[in-house]
């Protein structure tokens, strides 16, 4: 792997270059099979090859920030442990031309016995810096982490959130030409989060590369110039952000694993609704008194009926419920709430707040209530809706069934006076509930 540590100067250099990279794994089905295959004498293979990486070709140029993104197991690690040398290629060839600093899964490279300080020289000296410049650099890295007395403590004591400031702080501090990151950002709080894309901004800048790796969408698009979507180990899509991850998240969403068990064709479902991509929320964490098994969601454009998972707001959309009805539901409660992913209630609809009278259940039913709203207009992030059947009124009621996070959904809003987050109750909402018997 040829790897040139000279410096350079100016915006347009390569600084890595990736040429056919592939990183092969032997996989056995049993231990005894790897000697048996050591042992025998016409060579014959006990083992199935698994590419964990296959033919990865790309530059990174000085000055400009390359995004990563791919589901789990895409071979997004195996690539940044043999762009930082912890893993050799099977074949390909690796160039770097200049300093490299990462911030990978949180607490690699530091000893969990030592202080943070201890650390701090230990790394830098892995880096190549001599303790004089670790001595000069001191101040700036403990005030950037800003643990406190926690700096002079065994990391082995630090909460996941003092890891990765001290790491971050480290990373840096050592002036790197290529600094990877990945994902680690994460765990910061927001204040935290904020400083290190000041500081990776004023790194770009500055004419460094960046190569990020995130499940955040959001920060990709916002800060890379360029992203790659690996794909079963393989470049599926390079290029413009914008475009890689649109065609990236309809993949994840439409294509992929994400949308589960396309149930299409259940008896007694609204006319229509053979060409409806449900999720099936049976399974799914749930708790409630019984008497109401919510069975299945979805979220619909209300123009083209089509599934959504990814809007930027402002849009006017169906939510559709459904579920199975025993019976004894003597004043019915249907609604959905959505939260982020820290769990922060946004806004709800249900029935009882916008005055909209549910006949008893008395029999055993198929239940579909359908919502219909204008999506409003929130920072970009992750969602989810809970979705509930209930008894009783808005000020008491029991949950016959309640279920956690039965549809997840993702907002791409670039609009910065949309980036408050509140609780909302929304105006101009529908809501239409048929029943039927089953003999």
């Amino acid at each position: 792997m040829p790897e040139n540590t000279a410096g350079f100067v100016g915006t347009t250099h390569v600084v890595v270059e990736a040429n056919a990279l592939t990183k092969v794994y032997k996989l056995y089905k049993k231990a005894s099979d790897r000697l048996k295959e050591a042992l025998n004498p016409f060579k014959r293979n006990y083992h199935e090859n698994f590419y964990a990486l296959k033919d990865v070709s790309f530059k990174a140029i000085a000055g400009r920030t390359v995004g990563i993104i791919g589901k789990n197991g895409a071979g997004k690690s195996t690539l940044l442990q043999i762009l930082t040398g912890v893993l050799t290629p099977t074949s390909g060839t690796l160039t770097k031309n200049g300093r490299l600093s990462a911030l990978l899964e949180l607490g690699a490279g530091f000893n969990p016995e030592l202080t943070g300080v201890e650390n701090v020289y230990f790394n830098g000296t892995i880096m190549g810096c001599t303790r004089a410049e670790m001595d000069e650099r001191l101040p700036e890295i403990v005030s950037f982490a800003d643990i406190g007395e926690f700096i002079h403590q065994p990391v082995k004591t630090y909460s996941s959130g003092m890891f990765v400031r001290l790491a971050f702080a480290v990373s840096v501090s050592v002036d790197p030409d290529i600094l990877i990151i990945d994902e680690a950002l994460s765990v910061g709080d927001i204040r935290f989060q904020i400083k290190c894309f000041r500081k990776i901004t004023d790194f770009k800048n500055s004419g460094k590369c960046i190569i990020l790796v995130s499940h955040d969408i959001g920060a990709i698009k916002r800060l890379c110039d360029s992203v790659i979507w690996l794909r079963d180990g393989q470049v599926f899509l390079n290029g413009d952000p914008e475009l890689v991850c649109k065609e990236y998240m309809s993949y994840m969403f439409y294509d992929g694993s994400s949308v589960q068990n396309k149930d299409s064709h259940a008896p007694d479902s609204p006319a229509g609704s053979s060409a409806i991509e449900w999720e099936d929320v049976r399974g799914y964490a749930s708790f409630g008194e019984g008497g109401a098994a919510i069975r299945r969601v979805v979220m619909l454009s209300y123009d083209t009926n089509r599934r959504i998972n990814i809007l930027k707001g402002g849009e006017r959309v169906k939510f559709l419920v459904e579920a199975d009805i025993t019976g004894g539901i003597v004043s019915p409660g249907c609604g959905i709430t959505l939260k982020d992913n820290y769990g922060t209630y946004i806004f709800t609809i249900n029935n009882y707040i916008y005055n909209v009278q549910i006949e008893p259940f008395t029999d055993t039913l198929k239940l579909h209530v359908e919502f219909d709203f204008n999506f409003p207009n929130l920072k970009t992030g992750n969602y989810s809706f809970s979705v509930s059947i209930s008894d009783g009124t808005v000020e008491s009621h029991i949950q016959n069934h309640w279920i956690h996070e039965a549809y997840v959904i993702q907002l791409i809003n670039s609009d910065i006076k949309y980036n408050m987050g509140c609780y909302l109750i929304l105006d101009n909402v529908g809501i239409n509930v048929s029943t039927a018997r089953i003999d």
